[in-house]
């Protein structure tokens, strides 16, 4: 039996029939994906997997390679879409329960802390947008409680670690943002206060980076204004060593732009009625007296303005000290002369005039001091004396002359013609016709 040869062009080949398959499978895959979505991560889902990105970063922080890459891009993106839950788009508001929920999820774990351990080792972006979470949480309530507030009581060592951020200029700014947002809450701003911390800020306000300078004076300035009742208690508590430090590391700095914060600082802090008690202390004090008067003598006019404004509690005080009075009585002259000069450029500002002119009476009215009350009658026992010298003398020689004087004086006939005149023995003789 003969068998048909068949020409090896003519048969289909199999590979071509696979690949077929294989194709017509991706395209039926791609095809089903585009119709069924991905169901869409709730708030507690995004928190989650952001936290356990968190803590590979935190564990792997050094390690480098494509996959490392990869994660922190993830990292930025997951605290990317926390910022859009908390804040909203373009395209849609924030909804309060998805707030709610992402809240309640970030400070059940750590997720808090590790974000701010870890912010470091993010790009700038992201440190941007971690430092609008952490802002956004603490003003979020749940069940009308801030719950970061609870959460920062009971980790407090976190605020250390943000304060350390200001040695670190790369983080200094975001982690400084992060740290007035937390002081928010009284009884976190009541430990930066009481913690060995306060002293550090005084070496931070001078630090020659400017825009780090700038952030740990406004973080400085929150501190002393926000909560007023702990504050009051804070310089009643610490007065001495505080402005000791206040007055010789910024009022008395070379740098001009930390001169001019303090100055307004200071008259900030002494101008709030809750802390009536350091500022009588601080206007009854010839030293402190002598700094404000030497920054009225500033060739800046911002500084002048503030330096007035601190100065006229020195002149408006009722109890002022001996010191005090002795030190404005000696330079009432040269005050009253700068006084007269003393303008301000922006228009007519009423108050600034009332205040000026109350400061001049104030200064020109001082009653005397006791040593100057006792020059002032020992001059005036001694010219008293000295007249009544005058008088006795006087009074002693003036018998003599108008005995002499009567005696010069001729005799007048009855016709008023003068006749004989009467001279004493051993004078010349002379006759009026």
């Amino acid at each position: 039996m003969m068998t048909a040869k068949v020409d090896k062009s003519q048969r289909t080949p199999k590979k071509s029939s696979g690949l077929k398959k294989v194709f017509l499978r991706t395209l039926l895959g791609s095809a089903l994906k585009g119709l069924v979505k991905p169901k869409p991560r709730t708030p507690v889902d995004v928190v989650r997997q952001t936290r356990f990105l968190l803590m590979y970063l935190d564990a792997n922080a050094d390690r480098g390679g494509i996959k490392h890459t990869e994660k922190i891009e993830e990292i930025n993106r997951h605290i990317w879409e926390l910022k859009v839950i908390l804040y909203g788009n373009s395209e849609s508001e924030p909804a309060a329960e998805a707030c709610a929920q992402l809240t309640q999820e970030f400070f059940r774990e750590n997720t808090f802390r590790l974000l701010i351990t870890c912010l470091p080792k993010l790009d700038l972006e992201a440190r941007k947008d971690a430092t609008l979470v952490v802002a956004n949480l603490q003003r979020q309530q749940i069940y009308s409680r801030l719950i970061a507030s609870d959460y920062l009581e009971a980790n407090l060592d976190i605020m250390d670690h943000l304060i350390s951020g200001y040695e670190d200029p790369g983080i200094a700014l975001h982690y400084g943002g992060m740290l007035r947002e937390c002081i928010r809450h009284q009884s976190v701003a009541r430990y930066v206060l009481k913690s060995e911390n306060m002293k550090k800020f005084f070496d931070y306000i001078q630090l020659p980076n400017f825009d780090v300078a700038a952030d740990a004076t406004a973080t400085f300035k929150e501190l002393l204004t926000r909560h007023k009742s702990t504050v009051a208690e804070y310089l009643s508590a610490n007065y001495d060593w505080f402005f000791a430090e206040f007055n010789s590391k910024l009022l008395e700095s070379s740098n001009y732009i930390t001169r001019r914060q303090a100055v307004k600082l200071l008259g900030d802090i002494l101008l709030d009625r809750s802390n009536s008690a350091a500022m009588m202390r601080y206007v009854n004090s010839k030293d402190n007296l002598r700094i404000l008067m030497n920054l009225l003598r500033e060739s800046s006019k911002n500084i002048q303005i503030d330096a007035f404004h601190v100065f006229k509690l020195f002149a408006a005080n009722q109890n002022k000290a001996p010191d005090i009075v002795n030190v404005l009585i000696a330079n009432r002259s040269k005050l009253l002369r700068f006084f007269s000069g003393f303008m301000i450029d922006k228009g007519e500002d009423e108050q600034f005039e009332a205040d000026k002119a109350q400061v001049v009476k104030m200064v020109s009215c001082f009653p005397s001091t006791p040593k100057k009350l006792a020059q002032t009658v020992v001059f005036f026992l001694a010219g008293a004396s000295l007249f009544a010298v005058g008088v006795h003398l006087s009074y002693v020689n003036i018998a003599p002359q108008q005995a002499r004087t009567k005696a010069l004086t001729p005799e007048r006939d009855r016709n008023g013609k003068c006749d004989v005149v009467r001279v004493p023995p051993g004078q010349a003789y002379s006759r009026f016709l």
